[in-house]
């Protein structure tokens, strides 16, 4: 087997084992189980097919003997640049059934030629692909481009993956902490690095949400959230776990995703709070008052807005409010029995698999205590085994003690409850003065004419930044301040400068990309509204 360089630590290991945390289960052999127990069972559905266990885990061996076939062994990296297909996952297993680390975080909006230095950097051993995917994929020839690269064996497309075909000679790999599983960061900051992940690492999060969700055999499991994005993989490891029906966001042409949930009776959506509020928008829109089937919403990647979260309540949907990373999965979790105000306001407590505490951003070896704001650390069973190839990022991400420290800002109460204040590189500094994004946004979407706002800022000459505040929608200036006020917004937080846009741009996951935003400010190509909030004076 090819060897990676890990945090792995046999000791704390052992200690996750005894609790429970990480078990002998690898990704191929829960396929396997399932196969074994429900052959017949409907396992997988895309916009184009269905599989049975029975199915998928034939068409996972013969692809896995076709890697035999090549000559890859455990430890090689298989990377996929594909659309929301269930090809992705048969792709997936197989590399788990051989022990090849599997990189599917490669986006539908990468270039032929980021592509390459991205295979380059893992060194992989084969791509698979689909005709037309990527974002200038008809300017250039893709088979040329990585058939000059020296360790690129094959490039598949889909159309090439075997449907039948022998099993490999060799027993499925058993190790279940080896790295199976490579995802480039998406965050909206920077270059992104490479997380690794074993079976166990990436299984111990979704052991935790299938218990305390109770999510079973029957569950259908919808991700409107990419396969190249790791909130879809949150939703893979709670499929392998449960043994449920997973549906990616693959609806016919023409269909929307409201149609595509109705009609495959998803009961478990995945996704972040921008999918779940077009959801709700075209639901109004057409008069549907029930999200069909669907008894949990999924949001991660930013808080939830109070009306989104009471529009779901009103039609028997609970919100499950998540938080956090590629890292780390989604380890702090709202839990079904918690109140109102828990899944509005706060990600929940989370399970045994991460622990976390909030740290001073000034001294982050310094702890915090409940209700103090500073930087989010955590460890655990669920915590990635570091940066591909990348040792100064892996050891520049962990504090003196161990805890790896996230970049994002929060605070937790006396029960563990865990809230989101922003990014400590989101925080916004004027003269001094701290403003948290993540409030103002939440606030102003609670506003009946602003469908989606996101909080940036702008460069300020004498007070080094100022808000500036861009909303979707039809609101004034004006009555979005004023609703701001109305809402408790301090007016020392107010946003000073204001935007109307008709669409705002996005990372690959769904979230708003502020720093596309900060930077079409500066190249002029936005032009924002220069505001400022007056009380209104009571009278007598």
């Amino acid at each position: 087997m090819r060897p990676f360089l890990t945090l792995h630590d046999p000791a704390r290991a052992a200690a996750w084992y005894e609790a429970g945390l990480w078990t002998s289960d690898t990704f191929y052999s829960l396929m396997a189980d399932h196969a074994a127990r429900r052959p017949d069972a409907i396992a997988l559905r895309d916009g184009h097919e269905a599989l049975s266990w029975a199915e998928l885990k034939q068409r996972v061996d013969a692809l896995a003997a076709d890697f035999e076939d090549l000559g890859l062994v455990a430890g090689d990296r298989v990377s996929l640049w594909l659309s929301n297909r269930l090809h992705v996952h048969v792709a997936f297993l197989a590399c788990s059934r051989v022990g090849i680390a599997c990189n599917p975080s490669l986006h539908r909006t990468y270039t032929c030629g980021e592509i390459v230095e991205l295979v380059t950097r893992l060194g992989s051993a084969a791509l698979i692909t689909e005709e037309g995917w990527g974002a200038d994929r008809g300017n250039h020839d893709l088979q040329a481009m990585l058939s000059a690269l020296p360790f690129m064996k094959r490039v598949y497309d889909i159309a090439d993956l075997p449907r039948t075909g022998r099993e490999p000679s060799g027993p499925p790999h058993a190790n279940p902490d080896t790295v199976g599983y490579l995802a480039f960061t998406s965050g909206t900051t920077g270059k992104p690095k490479c997380v690794m992940h074993s079976a166990n690492t990436l299984l111990a999060n979704a052991r935790d949400l299938v218990r305390d969700w109770s999510v079973g055999e029957d569950a259908v499991i919808l991700s409107l959230s990419p396969l190249s994005h790791h909130i879809a993989w949150v939703g893979v490891g709670q499929w392998l776990t449960s043994g449920g029906l997973f549906v990616t966001d693959d609806p016919r042409p023409g269909m929307s995703r409201l149609d595509w949930i109705l009609e495959t009776g998803a009961t478990y959506v995945l996704g972040v709070p921008t999918h779940a509020m077009d959801i709700l928008e075209e639901q109004k829109k057409r008069g549907i008052t029930k999200l069909g089937k669907v008894e949990m919403f999924y949001m991660a990647g930013s808080p939830i807005p109070s009306v989104v979260a009471e529009a779901f309540v009103l039609q028997g949907v609970t919100p499950q409010n998540i938080y956090g990373m590629t890292e780390n999965s989604s380890h702090q979790y709202t839990h079904p029995d918690d109140a109102q105000d828990i899944w509005v306001s706060t990600c929940g407590r989370g399970g045994p698999a991460y622990e976390v505490a909030i740290f001073d951003p000034e001294n982050e070896e310094r702890r915090l205590g409940p209700g103090e704001t500073g930087q989010i650390g955590g460890r655990g069973a669920a915590l990635m085994l570091g940066y591909f190839d990348n040792q100064s990022a892996t050891e520049k991400s962990f504090n003196r003690q161990g805890w790896f420290m996230s970049g994002d800002l929060g605070s937790m109460d006396d029960r563990g409850h865990l809230k989101i204040e922003g990014r400590l590189k989101d925080l916004i500094i004027r003269g001094g003065h701290n403003i948290y994004p993540s409030r103002i946004e939440a606030l102003a979407v609670s506003h009946v004419k602003v469908a989606k706002a996101a909080a940036f800022p702008v460069a300020d000459e004498r007070l080094g930044e100022k808000v500036c505040l861009a909303i979707l929608g039809t609101a004034e200036a004006d009555e979005v301040l004023a609703h701001l006020a109305a809402e408790g917004l301090s007016k020392f937080d107010m946003p000073e400068w204001f935007l109307r846009m008709d669409a705002l741009p996005l990372t690959p996951s769904g979230k708003i990309l502020k720093r596309e935003l900060i930077a079409m400010v500066q190249r002029s190509e936005l032009t924002p509204q220069p505001v400022r909030y007056v009380a209104r004076k009571e009278h007598a």
